[in-house]
């Protein structure tokens, strides 16, 4: 296996800027994710890993050896698309053989290889097939196949899984999981699906326009953002986002930090350190899940709730997902609830608290803002 280093990676086609400076490290037997919206960069990004991409700028480093110039063939790098490309004429064992047949590997080393890899892939049933004969999920088990017989260094998949229904993502993805095992094998995935790359990165590296936004474990993403943009993008539903007025940034006592205000008048705690001088807009997150109905009673007040209105309930068997329009926030307000919560009729007026070490607080430039409570303990 090898490492990969990226040190301001940049790419242009004429004044057109597509890849805008990335530095990244992907060490040996890692299996790292890059995710994002569709044009940020990141399949781009991995075609220069490939070599079918030329660098503009910056430096590829495979396993410690600048690989600019060098050809894709002699990377040591096996490319998964998200079309199967596969000869129709040939059968799954030859399909799988072909790449190792051109580079003149004796038959017998080829059959032990294509062998093993089918065994890997529990499809050692198929080879005598053709592609026609195979379902979608088959087909890119064969593609992943042809891969492993060539031993490659670094394996790289570009949306592999998009062809498929919804079932089968879930059990290819558990596939993808388990062979990374087997193999140890460092894996650069590429994919736009959010689900995907928290159920399968080791490490996530988030895009956004050509740049990195933030990279870590699916956890340090999901649980500590360092910006709107992250925050928004993990997790389903996403994050709601709520313009809120600083009240005032002095901590309370438990160590919890900021009074944020709702357009609604509402006063409302989170754990947040803003720094001294900030000011501006800034907005409150708050994710579906830490959410949860409050007593009518209970209105407003600094440890007040979110005032709104029930437009729509989906129950969907193991939780409940609430829509509420709420005062001075363009998208409704959406909170993620175990089956069987009490909840008013819809068109009712209905209030959502949260625990203020489970909010988020954003400044006027979309920088999460750290937790008061590790800051000060870290001051202590």
């Amino acid at each position: 296996m090898a490492s990969v280093r990226l040190r301001d990676i940049r790419k242009h086609y004429g004044d057109h800027a597509v890849i805008k400076g990335v530095d990244l490290d992907i060490e040996d037997g890692q299996f790292v994710v890059f995710v994002g919206p569709s044009g940020c960069g990141k399949s781009t990004l991995l075609r220069m890993i490939a070599g079918l991409e030329d660098i503009t700028a910056g430096t590829l480093e495979l396993d410690g050896v600048v690989s600019n110039t060098v050809e894709p063939a002699r990377r040591r790098i096996a490319m998964v698309f998200q079309s199967y490309a596969l000869y129709p004429h040939m059968t799954v064992a030859e399909n799988m053989g072909f790449a190792l047949k051109l580079a003149k590997v004796p038959k017998a080393d080829i059959a032990e290889r294509v062998q093993r890899a089918a065994d890997i892939l529990q499809i050692g049933h198929l080879l005598a097939r053709r592609p026609k004969d195979l379902s979608g999920g088959q087909r890119q088990r064969v593609a992943i196949g042809r891969a492993i017989v060539r031993k490659p260094a670094v394996f790289l998949f570009d949306e592999p899984l998009s062809n498929l229904d919804a079932a089968l993502r879930a059990q290819t993805r558990v596939e993808l999981a388990r062979l990374h095992r087997e193999l140890n094998a460092t894996m650069i995935y590429v994919t736009h699906d959010q689900v995907e790359a928290m159920t399968l990165g080791q490490r996530i590296v988030v895009f956004n326009g050509g740049r990195i936004e933030q990279v870590g474990t699916p956890l340090d993403l999901y649980e500590r953002p360092a910006n709107l943009f992250v925050a928004g993008f993990l997790g389903t539903p996403k994050m709601n986002f709520l313009p809120v007025e600083l009240v005032s940034a002095e901590p309370s006592r438990d160590g919890t930090g900021a009074r944020v205000r709702l357009p609604g008048g509402a006063v409302l705690r989170v754990d947040a350190a803003v720094p001294p001088g900030a000011g501006g807009a800034f907005t409150l997150g708050v994710r579906p899940e830490h959410l949860i109905p409050a007593a009518q009673a209970d209105d407003a007040g600094e440890e007040g709730a979110i005032a709104g209105t029930l437009n729509l309930v989906e129950y969907l068997g193991d939780v409940t997902l609430a829509y509420v329009q709420v005062p001075g926030a363009e998208d409704m307000v959406a909170a993620k609830l175990a089956a069987g919560t009490a909840l008013p009729a819809v068109g009712a007026r209905v209030l959502l608290r949260f625990d203020a070490a489970r909010a988020y607080l954003f400044d006027a430039d979309g920088r999460a803002c750290p937790s008061a409570a590790a800051t000060v303990g870290t001051a202590a």
